[in-house]
C-alpha cells in the first residue's frame, strides 16, 4: 500500500505542475482553424504524462525514505538487524537481483514495502512494530514478498501503465473542455484559435472524472500483481509461513483502528474493490492455499 501511495502522490503533483505548465504555454498551438489538432495535443499530452510518472519513479526511493523516516541498517548494530541484513541478501540472490538497501521505519503498524526505479537499485524497509511481533519466520515470507514485487520490475510495469493513463487523460479531458467551450461560444467564434473559461473549467473537471476513472485501471493491475508476489514469497520463503503472515495481517487489521491508508502490506483500502490497490486478504490466502494463483483467482483480483 505505501509503495503504491507515495508513487501515486509523487505522479498526482508533477501531473498538476504538468496542467499548469500546459496551459502557461497556451492551448491556441493546438488550434488551427478554430479546430484542435489531436495529433499535436496527443504528443504533447505523452511528453507530460510519461514524464510525470517517470518522475514518480526516479524519486520513489527518495520519498519513501523522507516520507517515512526509513533508517538505512548499513552497519547492523544488533542480532536483529543483522538478521535483516542477511535475509534479504539471501533472498535477493535467489530472486537473481542485486542486493537491496534495507531499513527500518518507525511505525506499530505492521508495515512492509519495496520501490526503487529498477530491481538492481531497490528498497526493502519493514515497519519496527512488524519487526518485533511478528516471528522471523512470518517476517521472512513478507521480505520474500516484497523481493518478489522488486525481481517481477512491478515499479517499472506500474509506472509504463501510469505513464499511458495519465497521456490519455490529459487528452480526453482537453477535447471535452474544447468542445465545451465551442458549445457555449456557439458559432461567433467557431475558427478562433482562443478559448475561453468553458475550455478550463471543462478540462479541469473532466480531468477529475477521467482520473477518477483511470485509477481503477492502476489499482486492478496493482491487485494483479500482489498474487503474484505472494507467490514470490511462498517460493522464496515459505509457502505456509507466507499464509501465516497474511493471517497475522488479517488478525490485526480486525484488531486496529488504524486508517486503511496506513494498514499492513495486504489489507485494502477502504474506497471500494474497484479502487483497491490489494485484493482481499481471504483470497490472497485460498490463492495460496491451493498451491499457485490460477487464472480464476487472477481475474477476480481484477473485477
Amino acid at each position: 500500500m505505501l509503495r503504491i501511495g507515495l508513487f501515486l502522490l509523487t505522479n498526482l503533483a508533477v501531473m498538476l505542475v504538468a496542467g499548469v505548465v500546459i496551459n502557461l504555454l497556451g492551448v491556441g498551438k493546438f488550434i488551427s482553424n478554430g479546430q484542435l489538432n489531436l495529433q499535436s495535443l496527443l504528443i504533447f499530452c505523452a511528453i507530460f504524462g510519461f514524464t510525470g510518472s517517470f518522475i514518480s519513479l526516479l524519486i520513489s526511493k527518495w520519498m519513501a525514505k523522507r516520507t517515512m523516516g526509513v533508517e538505512l541498517i548499513v552497519n547492523p548494530r544488533n542480532a536483529d538487524e543483522r538478521w535483516l541484513v542477511d535475509t534479504v541478501a539471501e533472498l535477493a540472490q535467489k530472486a537473481g537481483i542485486k542486493m537491496p538497501e534495507v531499513g527500518i521505519f518507525p511505525a506499530a503498524e505492521s508495515n512492509a514495502f519495496a520501490t526503487g526505479w529498477n530491481r538492481n537499485d531497490a528498497l526493502v524497509a519493514i515497519s519496527l512494530g512488524m519487526l518485533q511481533r511478528f516471528d522471523r519466520d512470518e517476517v521472512r515470507a513478507v521480505l520474500a514478498h516484497e523481493v518478489g514485487h522488486v525481481a517481477n520490475g512491478d515499479m517499472i510495469t506500474l509506472s509504463l501503465i501510469q505513464g499511458i493513463v495519465n497521456t490519455f487523460v490529459m487528452f480526453f479531458a482537453r477535447i471535452v473542455g474544447f468542445a465545451i467551450d465551442r458549445a457555449l461560444q456557439g458559432n461567433r467564434e467557431s475558427e478562433s484559435n482562443s478559448v475561453g473559461m468553458g475550455y478550463y473549467i471543462g478540462t479541469f473537471v473532466a480531468e477529475m472524472v477521467f482520473g477518477i476513472l483511470a485509477s481503477m485501471i492502476v489499482a486492478a493491475f496493482s491487485r494483479y500483481r500482489e498474487y503474484r508476489a505472494d507467490e514470490a514469497g511462498a517460493n522464496l520463503a515459505d509457502r505456509n509461513s507466507m499464509i501465516r503472515a497474511l493471517q497475522r495481517l488479517q488478525l490485526e487489521s480486525g484488531q486496529t483502528s488504524m486508517p486503511a491508508s496506513m494498514q499492513a502490506f495486504g489489507i485494502a483500502g477502504g474506497m471500494g474493490k474497484l479502487f483497491a490497490s490489494h485484493p482481499p486478504l481471504e483470497e490472497r490466502i485460498q490463492a495460496l492455499r491451493n498451491g499457485h494463483n490460477s487464472p480464476e483467482s487472477l481475474r477476480q483480483s481484477l473485477s
